[in-house]
């Protein structure tokens, strides 16, 4: 095995041998394409990864859509089934080649329909989410992920450069608008997909995840922009507050103890630290500032494939931090009624220390009004 597919394969199976998992069941969600580079559609027909502790994997797929797969021998073979065929039962004798099927892990978002159907077929089966076997071991990007996350940053970056410059007008313009201009410039910059484009305004945007809506942006006020896309597979994330006018003396204050907080977050992702120590050094800062009942999310989350995977940056989690994880550091503090920011780069934690993959400045950044 050569490819980094059939690397991922490798440990697949040692974690599914670790965990004493005799097949794993893959559908809808990242691991498919993570592993075979085919995602599957969402559809009421069944496409399922049977990967065995052992022999060779086997993709099931309708056969409307295997031309949509690219065969990858080192890593499965194809099953196509026609629309007379019963695909819960090919997987479920595909599951049982080996012997006896005693634990079996499941794509953690398959349909419920499909899930129920092969537990009737496999009843003496202990079944498990598969992100027990692959969570842990997507978390950890190899080369080419993390390349991909670096280009998929670096697009994103160019879209906040723009924001802070003053190239995207705000004040004037509906939330919705500039969320929907952020989204092209998204698409002109590279990504194929846009995920999220958060935009909210005065006392939205003391709303973490606020929705786009008609209200008009005014002079003088904070907008938090945060926003990601879609690149080559892999994900972009990135929060830049800017004010339409001068800041209050309050509103400067509150924006200087998050940029400390996120540089606190960043700086304490090393490796041999923990996921939830990451998290108290960014809080600290603003709880210590009086602010920590208005810091009410974690500092981050896991990304790749999706926009919100393993590691998760919350107290709580105490996984060891190793080289390849690659999270986002966002602090924030939100006051009901009345305003909010945050600041939110994507980290891949370096042998010698963090790599923040964006660059646009953290400095307040006022745009004309």
């Amino acid at each position: 095995m050569t490819g980094p597919r059939a690397a991922r394969l490798e440990t697949v199976r040692a974690r599914m041998a670790e965990l004493e998992i005799d097949v794993l069941l893959l559908s809808l969600g990242a691991d498919l394409p993570w592993l075979t580079g085919y995602e599957a559609m969402p559809l009421e027909r069944l496409t399922m990864l049977v990967v065995p502790r052992e022999d060779l994997p086997t993709l099931v797929v309708p056969r409307l859509e295997a031309p949509r797969v690219d065969e990858d021998p080192e890593v499965f073979r194809i099953r196509s089934w026609g629309e007379q065929d019963d695909p819960v039962q090919i997987v479920a004798a595909l599951s049982s080649l080996a012997g006896s099927v005693k634990e079996v892990a499941v794509s953690d978002r398959a349909w419920a329909t499909f899930v129920l159907a092969l537990q009737a077929t496999l009843p003496g089966a202990y079944w498990r989410p598969a992100s027990a076997v692959t969570g842990p071991l997507r978390a950890v990007k190899d080369e080419e992920e993390i390349a991909a996350l670096v280009a998929a940053s670096a697009a994103a970056d160019r879209v906040a450069a723009q924001l802070l410059a003053g190239d995207i007008a705000l004040s004037g313009r509906t939330e919705r608008e500039v969320s929907q201009e952020i989204g092209r410039r998204l698409i002109a910059e590279g990504h194929q997909k846009v995920n999220f484009a958060i935009v909210g305004s005065g006392p939205n945007s003391a709303s973490p995840h606020h929705d786009a809506g008609s209200r008009v942006i005014q002079p003088g006020e904070p907008v938090v922009c945060d926003f990601g896309g879609t690149m080559d597979g892999y994900c972009s994330d990135i929060t830049r507050t800017v004010w339409t006018g001068e800041p209050t003396t309050e509103q400067r204050d509150l924006y200087d103890v998050v940029r400390e907080a996120q540089s606190a977050g960043v700086a304490a992702a090393l490796v041999g630290a923990t996921c939830e120590g990451v998290d108290t050094a960014a809080r600290a800062v603003i709880t210590d500032a009086g602010y920590g009942d208005a810091f009410i999310h974690r500092t981050g989350h896991g990304i790749g494939l999706e926009e919100h995977e393993d590691p998760y940056i919350v107290e709580g989690n105490e996984t060891p931090i190793v080289e390849g994880h690659a999270f986002s550091v966002e602090p924030g503090i939100y006051l009901p009624g009345r305003f909010g920011t945050r600041i939110e780069d994507i980290v891949v934690v370096g042998r010698s220390g963090p790599l923040a993959l964006n660059h646009v400045t953290h400095d307040l950044t006022v745009v004309s009004a």
